[in-house]
């Protein structure tokens, strides 16, 4: 595992040269944010981490419901039990394994690996404006209907799950990058991501933090070139809330 530190914000990677998983510890004065449970066999790193900087982790914030990001969340639950967990509303669902679409959803159908045997039920349902600890919890669905990026308002860093990828090239969610695909292949629909990738770059990150990929400072050129190819390949922008 590779801990990568930025300010409040520390990256933890698993496989970092052929299939790099990454999940987040933010620090607060009241204890650790995890973003995202990255695999199973991620639970130890997490902890280890957690010990290291001798906080406990009090909340577990999920950006999306899919298994490379929920893999640990029944591990660290168990040693954190009053560790609150937060998910999109719209997500909560996919946790749960329901993969039916909502009335006025695109009709694309969802993708990836949604978790079967997850047994840990979120405490708060997140919804775009959220305030969690010094998070803002910003709604950017495409990867999946209810993904979320999450702007920590000390340091202007957003944390986006898979609404990019920086790892084999900087690609808005279902943008294929050559020798790394599989971010794209489970994307739900590229429209949706384009129109959540114009939103990341409104909100004027200072760091861009993903699922899949190191960390990219001042980030917005890498933005505009990553929506400007999905554009070029066809996607269409619209306006999705």
């Amino acid at each position: 595992m590779r801990i990568t530190r930025e300010g409040h914000l520390l990256q933890l990677t698993w496989m970092p040269r052929f299939f790099p998983v990454n999940c987040y510890l933010i620090e607060e004065e009241d204890g650790l944010t995890l973003i995202d449970a990255a695999l199973p066999f991620c639970v130890k790193g997490i902890l280890r981490t957690a010990k290291g900087l001798d906080k406990d982790i009090t909340r577990i914030i999920l950006t999306h419901a899919h298994e490379d990001h929920v893999g640990a969340l029944d591990g660290v639950k168990q040693q954190f039990p009053d560790a609150k967990v937060y998910i999109s509303e719209r997500d909560s669902a996919l946790l749960r394994g329901d993969l039916s679409l909502r009335p006025g959803e695109p009709s694309t159908p969802i993708r990836g690996g949604v978790p079967k045997k997850v047994t840990t039920k979120p405490d708060i349902l997140l919804h775009d404006g959220d305030k969690v600890g010094s998070l803002l919890s910003i709604s950017t669905p495409g990867h999946t209907p209810g993904s979320m990026s999450f702007l920590d308002s000390r340091s202007r860093a957003i944390i986006v799950g898979d609404a990019f990828q920086t790892f084999r090239g900087t690609a808005v969610s279902g943008t294929i990058v050559t020798w790394f695909p599989f971010p794209a292949m489970a994307t739900w629909n590229k429209e949706a991501a384009l129109a959540s990738a114009f939103k990341v770059l409104e909100a004027s990150p200072s760091l861009l933090a993903v699922g899949h990929g190191n960390i990219i400072k001042q980030p917005r050129l890498k933005i505009q070139a990553a929506i400007d190819t999905a554009m070029k390949k066809g996607v269409k922008k619209v306006h999705v809330t």
